[in-house]
């Protein structure tokens, strides 16, 4: 009996050092680890680094608009949270995403991706970084500057039914300086009338 389990044990340690393991990132590991491993994504599904060129008003990648905080936590998408006012919690995201978009979640649901950073864009092509007139050359007529309740500010807001895309103003020049997609409900209100607390 003793000679079997040494000799299975043995066809076993040879299989194991004939087969290189690979050893997979943590969830929680930075963009560059992602990106890297981003080439070698099954044939026919986009690559991370490619979900992560493009933000619409659906969201980007597996951050959709509508999705619930406790299934992407549980998936290990999310690196940290904050709570927010009004049922609001903010979020950061993992992987190729994580400090390039932000989230926020209103009663355990997605409301709002948003980004301070290129990539990604918009389908349309639009990005932070543009001008005002930029946008207004990329959107044409589907698009608006629009200002604030108070006055003291103003964004360039594109609708798509119910959702927006809303490029805010940046603090030290002209143009887009963080790019926020999501319900209107939620994003364009919080613009126009600033947050409740």
């Amino acid at each position: 009996m003793n000679r079997l389990s040494s000799t299975i044990l043995a066809g076993l340690l040879a299989l194991t050092a004939a087969v290189p393991m690979t050893v997979a990132a943590p969830a929680s590991a930075g963009a560059p680890a992602a990106r890297a491993t981003a080439d070698r994504a099954p044939l026919g599904g986009p690559s991370a680094a490619t979900q992560v060129e493009v933000l619409s008003v659906r969201g980007t990648g597996p951050y959709r608009i509508g999705a619930r905080l406790d299934r992407l936590a549980a998936a290990g998408l999310i690196d940290w949270t904050v709570p927010g006012c009004a049922g609001v919690r903010h979020a950061g995201a993992t992987g190729a995403w994580a400090g390039v978009i932000l989230l926020a979640f209103r009663n355990g649901r997605l409301v709002s991706v948003g980004t301070a950073t290129v990539p990604p864009r918009s389908p349309a092509g639009a990005s932070v970084g543009m001008s005002f007139a930029e946008l207004e050359r990329v959107y044409g007529r589907r698009g608006a500057l629009i200002r604030n309740d108070a006055g003291d500010a103003e964004a360039y807001l594109v609708r798509y039914g119910s959702r927006v895309e809303l490029f805010t103003g940046h603090p030290i020049r002209p143009g887009a300086g963080y790019f926020e997609v999501g319900p209107a409900s939620f994003v364009e209100r919080n613009f126009r009338q600033g947050t409740s607390c």
